[in-house]
């Protein structure tokens, strides 16, 4: 009887990573400007109107805040909504890419 030879498996490519969720990316650009300015939780907090723990959260992505709240605490750094939205979303695409839309 003849050998038996095995044909040879495709390798399998890597999983694709999973989307970082928006408000991790948000938490992270606030966590960023906030040490970048060497600001406190409590600081920063203070200034925006919400407490230390909410903004800790915030900052680690757990919560996702209102937009009223994302105002205020932009705001007690310096940063107007529209900076911080146009951060985050030169974040997702740096980690993501662009979408291919089919036509």
């Amino acid at each position: 009887m003849g050998e038996l030879i095995a044909f040879p498996r495709p390798e399998k490519a890597p999983a694709p990573q999973p989307e970082p969720l928006w408000r991790e990316a948000v938490g992270h650009e606030l966590r960023e400007e906030r040490r970048t300015t060497g600001r406190t939780l409590a600081d920063v907090a203070k200034d925006a109107g919400v407490s230390t723990q909410y903004l800790s959260e915030i900052e680690r992505g757990r919560k996702e805040p209102s937009s009223e709240v994302l105002g205020a605490v932009a705001g007690a750094l310096g940063l107007r909504l529209v900076d911080l939205t146009g951060r985050v979303s030169r974040t997702l695409t740096r980690v993501t890419g662009p979408v291919c839309l089919a036509v």
